[in-house]
């Protein structure tokens, strides 16, 4: 059995000292005298980690009973580590810095949690030490736990890391959010100063600058390589981000009964409003262009632009991507890990079933499942879209016999697109030929996300609604269809409603003109009738009659 477990002992200890200050001890004469003397207690403990063994002592105790407390509790915290030779050193080592502290001897159930999950048992972990841990059990996907990773990389430890996990307060966590948002405004100050210094140090005019110019455009370009290169700046969506990592980590503590309270759900961020859809008119494609500024994050063309597009993109090996991105609103991933053997083309109704997804885990490309349940679903497709997939399957086909005939490696990976050689398709090798054939085609500035926005609004134009969007882009709820969408959508409704004021055809009504004299008669009493007309009861009534009979 261990020595841990061996029994303590309790005794009176005299405190007397003799004439040369040392202190007597058992040889102590009053020691014979009832109540001389404070209690005492002894225990044994693990040893530590250089094997020497070490004692728990405590003296100074009122009476037998309250040291016999204290050495039941020591018993009972060294009972928790059975046999396991880590756990007895871990209780050890604390035992022996509360010996030498004259702390508090702790609750056995508060050792017992602390020791099941592995963090310090003396209460001193840190936020620092424990979002390690945490991150060490998350079982969420790669590219989940990347962004986990990045927050408490980036601004979680270096800035309250160093905290005890225990005594971590609202007020920590809000100043942490403030100094995260003074800084972007720093950064976008700074990022702003840069721009302007680079317009200050190019020479816009036509021909070689003149000698002048160019001393002046030297010192520009000077002070201009003595400023900090173009930042990122956190805005309030990043910071609710921020927040949502730290507050799943502390509810796990909470979970794990190392705290009672979540720090992180109580600070005030202020509103982060997803980003509405709009779509790209004339007037605002005209004051981009003056400009230089994007309306919205989310910006959709309108069905002529999307059309100008694919026209432009199909010379490109990935138009059957961008077709079917642009159509059914496939993510970027959910395209680019498409397999052949999840496409039909050949039932009734044809159909994609959305499976597997290749995303990007930093710049490594990894295959997963889609996020969520509802965006593993079948998709529909249309029949121009079935022919444009089975184009592409005869162009792939015909790309693997001529690298074979060649003796050039083919890797059969069954993507439906895939790179040259048959190999996954990086997904930013997609996200980067998107947008040379944008600027190709002189359209206005879309990510290739917003490509998938598209195919909400052509539900919208196609007559379909706001739950109809919904479906198409396999949301889990509608809410976050409307959310993004409901602007997009109000937008094409002003749009339907005036062509179908304008379906009607008005002959006799002319363009801007304003009704001529007369040609709406006077109302009321008094007013004055047409010659001719007789104003007796009969002749009303008989006119009415026949108004209503031709009616």
């Amino acid at each position: 059995m261990p020595s841990a477990r061996r029994a303590g002992s309790i005794y009176r200890r005299c405190e007397c000292r003799g004439e040369d200050g040392r202190l007597l001890g058992n040889a102590c004469p009053q020691l014979k005298k009832k109540g001389h003397g404070s209690v005492a207690l002894r225990k044994e403990l693990p040893p530590g980690a250089d094997g020497e063994r070490r004692t728990f002592r405590r003296t100074g105790y009122r009476t037998v009973t309250e040291a016999e407390g204290d050495l039941s509790r020591l018993q009972a915290i060294l009972d928790l580590t059975g046999d396991d030779p880590a756990d007895q050193q871990r209780v050890g080592d604390l035992l022996a810095d509360i010996s030498r502290r004259r702390a508090d001897i702790p609750q056995a159930a508060e050792v017992q949690r602390r020791l099941g999950v592995g963090v310090p048992l003396d209460g001193q972990t840190t936020v620092a030490d424990w979002l390690d841990r945490w991150m060490a059990g998350k079982k969420t996907r790669s590219t989940t736990n990347a962004g986990y990773r990045s927050h408490i990389r980036v601004h979680l430890k270096p800035r309250i890391g160093h905290l005890r996990l225990d005594r971590l307060s609202v007020g920590h966590v809000q100043e942490m959010f403030d100094a995260i948002a003074d800084e972007s405004d720093v950064i976008r100050a700074e990022n702003q100063a840069r721009r302007e210094q680079e317009a200050r140090a190019k020479w816009t005019m036509p021909g070689r600058p003149p000698a002048a110019a160019r001393e002046r455009l030297a010192a520009e370009r000077e002070k201009l390589a003595a400023m900090k290169p173009y930042r990122k700046a956190n805005g309030p969506a990043t910071r609710h981000a921020i927040r949502r990592t730290l507050r799943t980590a502390l509810n796990k503590a909470i979970a794990e009964q190392l705290i009672t309270f979540n720090a992180a759900k109580h600070v005030e961020l202020g509103s982060s409003a997803r980003p509405k859809g709009l779509l790209w008119t004339a007037e605002r494609f005209s004051r981009w262009r003056d400009t230089g500024v994007v309306p919205s994050p989310v910006m959709v063309w309108s069905p002529e632009q999307l059309g100008a597009f694919l026209d432009a993109a199909e010379d490109s090996r990935l138009y059957a991507c961008y077709h079917l991105i642009a159509h059914h609103g496939l993510r970027r991933g959910e395209g680019v890990g498409a397999d052949w053997s999840h496409v039909h083309l050949d039932v009734d109704p044809p159909r994609i079933d959305v499976l597997t997804e290749i995303v990007v885990d930093g710049w490594t490309p990894i295959e997963t499942q889609p996020k969520t349940d509802s965006s593993m679903a079948a998709v529909m497709l249309d029949r121009e879209t079935v022919a444009v997939l089975r184009e592409h399957r005869a162009r792939q086909e015909a790309e693997r016999a001529a690298r074979l005939a060649a003796g050039l490696p083919w890797t059969d990976t069954g993507k439906v697109f895939a790179a040259e050689d048959g190999s996954w398709l990086h997904p930013d090798v997609v996200s980067k030929e998107f947008k040379r054939i944008v600027a190709a085609a002189d359209l206005p500035p879309i990510n290739l996300r917003d490509l998938r926005h598209g195919a909400a609004a052509l539900v919208k134009a196609a007559g379909g609604d706001i739950d109809d969007a919904s479906k198409k882009l396999r949301h889990s709820t509608i809410v976050l269809t409307a959310d993004t969408y409901m602007a997009l959508f109000q937008e094409y409704e002003q749009d339907l409603t005036e062509k179908a004021a304008a379906a009607v055809p008005r002959a006799r009504r002319g363009r801007g003109a304003a009704p001529g004299a007369g040609a709406v008669p006077q109302q009321g009493p008094g007013a004055p009738q047409p010659a001719g007309a007789d104003a007796d009861d009969a002749t009303v009534r008989a006119s009415t009659d026949i108004g209503e009979s031709s009616a």
